[in-house]
């Protein structure tokens, strides 16, 4: 079931109901939060990915506003676990996006993690020639492919990658490789479970501050707008 929230339709999964589902489906993953949320250039590209997960406290709270009690699911946590599936199941994964430096230390890290991990692929993401890189992902065939290539530049790559490829599935990612190469630490357990990790970057990263404001306050401010104002007000 999908929950519609400022025209984005969002699935309402659990976590391990997302999980479960993802490993019965093919196709695009979005990991949608409230800065992809201010382009609505990506309604259509959201509307028609195969599982919509809602990664950031404020989609979970624009939710709540229209009375659907849905859990956000971070993106990063929810990829990990994709990984982890697939090194249990014998299934394999390709990697594009991120500094070729962070690629590769991140392709390191999880198959030291993950001893029975199969990473057919991997793809820096300092690339112009996407012709090129999709027609190597076809020849490996990976059963999921993860994307960090920033949005929206990983969702467009995605849509072109999965007509290619129609028993893959494909997940963007973001900043996903930083963390797992371990160049970026991820938040603590207590921003994680307060929902504030963007917080906890923003303070470790303060340019990101830019990018983050005024895109959350003004996310809410629509949100309220569309669920309290009436329409043509």
């Amino acid at each position: 079931m999908r929950a519609e929230l400022l025209g984005f339709k969002i699935d309402t999964f659990n976590f391990e109901n997302a999980v479960d589902y993802a490993k019965t489906i093919s196709g695009q993953v979005v990991t949608i939060n409230p800065e992809m949320m201010s382009n609505p250039d990506m309604i259509e590209i959201v509307n028609s990915a195969e599982l919509v997960i809602p990664d950031g406290i404020g989609v979970e709270l624009g939710l709540l506003v229209f009375g659907r009690n849905v859990r956000r699911i971070p993106g990063i946590q929810f990829a990990h676990r994709m990984i982890e599936e697939c090194a249990k199941d014998g299934k394999t994964v390709a990697l594009v996006g991120a500094k070729p430096e962070i690629i590769e230390k991140a392709c390191e890290n999880l198959k030291k993690e993950f001893e029975e991990l199969n990473i057919v692929y991997s793809q820096d993401g300092y690339f112009n020639d996407d012709d090129r890189v999709l027609s190597e992902l076809k020849e490996n065939n990976p059963r999921l492919v993860l994307c960090a290539l920033g949005s929206p530049k990983q969702e467009l790559f995605i849509i072109k990658a999965k007509k290619l490829m129609p028993e893959t599935l494909f997940i963007g990612v973001g900043g996903s490789f930083d963390v797992w190469s371990g160049v970026v630490e991820r938040a603590p357990e207590i921003y994680q479970k307060l929902g504030l990790e963007w917080l906890y970057r923003t303070i470790k990263e303060p340019q990101r501050f830019k990018r983050i404001f005024p895109a959350l306050p003004l996310f809410m401010l629509k949100v309220l707008r569309d669920r309290f104002v009436p329409k043509g007000v």
